[in-house]
């Protein structure tokens, strides 16, 4: 047989031999550093045995994909450890995932303590060196071995298997565990681990199922590299939104008014309001859309003619039982149907399209309670929603212009660089779920791809992601941990209209049905504010700051001319503050450089005699004696444009 290796080369054996047998068979080196093959593309274990030809790599610990096999094997030494120092404990899963691993217990919750021991005792394990086996076993043999051996998860996920299923199991020097692979040929080969953190989870993710213990893990290949991503998880926790956001006084939660109900304080409701109030002129002056209000609940009916109370039902927050009452209302999930109607309130003629309408939507999602995290997945939210009435031969243009007004968000708040692009597609092997047929999502599909590809945007696409009545532009984010969300999205609906009979008068004075685009132009504002405040780490741009001055006297004597300072500074539109407390100025800057306030004005005898302020920012330090008009023309500018200043190192000399 010819094995052609990744450089081209091609080694020939008259017998089947595993990897590591052909890993040896070129140098003794590469098998010491080898994890695991690569066949024909194919992440496999160094012990597989080829029989035929095919395209070889082998797999070294610098390659990337190394990572998976050392952290899954980690996840498997995880598990052993466990049961080791808890033997009632019952296994389930552990896979590994972007940046480490997880395994999932039947048992009683885990303490920091506990995991410091199963660290410890994971070493041991790894420093006995265990030599890692495969071997398998029919499904019913499989399914007793099991059973023996008290573990009812690997038993339930055993007879999901086919009846005719050969089932692997891997034996780590007396603890076996069902699983696919691959695997170290050792447990020496996991050289530096870390256990993160642990965590409550569903059995297979089913909220009506067993609850579990999870326990985070990552491993690397070099103690190096661990204490890199250590030390990026520690930057990622200072700044995780519902960490800081709570520690600035941006938000709250409280148990009796309920999880995914966010309270914002004066201080966020103020950096929103600035979101809302920019999104709507932008929407309104510059971009042609006229603005509406809709109810934020219906009768059953209009999801019934919109298709969401048949595909979107068990999101939905419903008030009432369709058996007992005459009517059945729900908080409504979108707004789209509202604005049909608002479409539908005149006639409409070919030269009134596009008629672009947005709205400030405060809207409900009954999202299961071990999905709620900060402001990134709550049950009620404000978003930036829009459809566009559009005649078909407008919709090329229309799109663009979603995108680009898109962009230009991203862009004006410092995030273009953050996001990525996705083509969201319908899934055809479940087309029960979507309105239209094969022709329909084709075309449709093919109309956004065009679109991308014309806007020269890098993209994937993801088969099972589209809405119901259309596939969508999703523009993906990702938080501090690596997990990720859809910021703004944009469909195209070519369907729903029938559904609501909406139509426009062409040229000929015939009906038309038109198209419709759903978008957002930022988004969600709960979930925007959780996005900056991790990209800015809590110092953002001056124009979104709630407080963007405080001007700080040097003692009681000079406070009159501090408010003075502040009254102008608010009439020109800054938000502004004095600190009156009679403390050290020293103290004072301090407390304004925790606060993470762009700017500090400090006055005195000097600068009341002057009419000046001494500035000092978090940007430059100490940025010298400006007159005080001069300052309020550079912060109104600064304000006006959104500009976004670079922090500079501030050091003992420009403080």
């Amino acid at each position: 047989m010819k094995i052609t290796l990744k450089d081209g080369s091609v080694k020939e054996y008259s017998e089947a031999k595993s990897i590591i047998e052909i890993a040896k068979d070129i140098s003794e080196g590469l098998a010491r550093v080898a994890c695991a093959g690569e066949v024909d593309g194919e992440l496999v274990d160094l012990r597989t045995v080829i029989e035929k030809d095919c395209e070889l790599n082998i797999v070294t610990a610098t390659d990337p994909k190394a990572l998976y096999v050392i952290r899954h094997t980690a996840s498997h030494v995880l598990a052993e450890a466990v049961k080791r120092l808890f033997p009632n404990a019952k296994v389930t899963i552990g896979p590994a995932i972007d940046d480490g691993f997880y395994y999932d217990f039947d048992a009683e919750p885990f303490s920091r303590e506990d995991l410091d021991k199963i660290e410890a005792e994971m070493k041991k394990i790894i420093k006995e060196g265990h030599e890692i086996t495969r071997f398998t076993l029919p499904r019913a043999e499989a399914i007793k071995f099991m059973e023996e051996k008290g573990e009812p998860f690997k038993v339930e996920l055993i007879q999901d298997l086919p009846e005719d299923a050969e089932i692997s199991f891997y034996d780590q020097g007396g603890f076996v565990d069902l699983c696919a692979g691959p695997h170290l040929m050792s447990t020496k080969g996991v050289k530096a681990f870390k256990l993160t953190s642990s965590s409550m989870a569903y059995w297979r993710g089913d909220s009506n199922k067993a609850r579990l213990q999870r326990i985070y893990g990552t491993a690397y290949n070099k103690k190096e590299e661990l204490a890199e991503h250590l030390e990026r998880m520690e930057d990622a926790k200072r700044r995780d939104h519902n960490k800081l956001g709570r520690e600035m006084e941006l938000f709250t939660t409280v148990d009796v008014i309920g999880q995914g109900l966010p309270l914002f304080t004066p201080k966020g409701t103020k950096m929103i309001m600035k979101l809302q109030r920019w999104i709507e002129d932008l929407e309104d002056n510059e971009w042609g859309y006229v603005r509406t209000r809709t109810p934020l609940m219906a009768k059953s009916d209009l999801y019934k003619i919109s298709g969401h109370w048949d595909h979107y039902k068990d999101g939905m927050f419903v008030l009432g039982d369709e058996e007992v009452d005459k009517e059945v209302f729900a908080l409504r999930p979108m707004t789209c149907p509202f604005q049909y109607y608002v479409y539908k309130n005149t006639q409409k003629s070919y030269r009134d399209l596009p008629y672009r309408m947005s709205e400030t939507s405060t809207l409900f999602r009954a999202e299961d309670s071990g999905e709620m995290h900060g402001l990134t997945r709550v049950r009620q939210f404000t978003i930036t929603e829009g459809h566009l009435v559009i005649r078909p031969d407008q919709a090329e243009a229309e799109l663009k212009g979603c995108l680009d007004l898109a962009y230009y968000v991203l862009q004006t708040l410092g995030l273009e660089n953050d996001v990525t692009y996705r083509l969201s597609k319908w899934d055809p092997a479940n087309k029960k779920k979507y309105l239209g047929d094969d022709n329909y999502w084709n075309s449709t599909q093919d109309a956004l791809r065009e679109v991308l590809r014309e806007k020269n945007v890098s993209f994937v696409e993801a088969e099972g992601e589209a809405a119901f009545y259309g596939p969508k532009i999703d523009i993906q984010a990702k938080n501090v941990y690596g997990k990720e969300d859809t910021m703004i999205t944009i469909q195209l609906d070519c369907a729903i209209a029938e559904n609501f009979d909406m139509y426009y008068i062409d040229q000929n004075g015939d009906k038309v049905r038109p198209y419709i685009i759903h978008r957002t132009s930022m988004g969600c504002y709960e979930r925007t504010l959780a996005w900056l405040i991790e990209k800015y780490a809590g110092k953002f741009p001056t124009w979104l700051c709630p407080e963007q001055v405080r001007v700080l006297p040097i003692s009681d004597k000079y406070e009159e001319y501090a408010q003075q300072v502040c009254r102008e500074l608010k009439k020109a539109g800054v938000d502004a503050t004095v600190d009156s407390r009679s403390e050290k100025i020293g103290f004072k800057i301090r407390e304004a450089r925790l606060d993470k306030l762009p700017y500090m004005l400090v006055v005195g005898q000097q600068e009341e005699a002057d009419h000046t302020v001494s500035v000092r920012s978090r940007f430059a330090g100490d940025e010298g004696v400006k007159s005080l008009d001069s300052f309020i023309a550079d912060i109104t500018e600064e304000i006006r444009n959104k500009t976004i200043r670079q922090e500079v190192q501030v050091t003992e000399e420009n403080k």
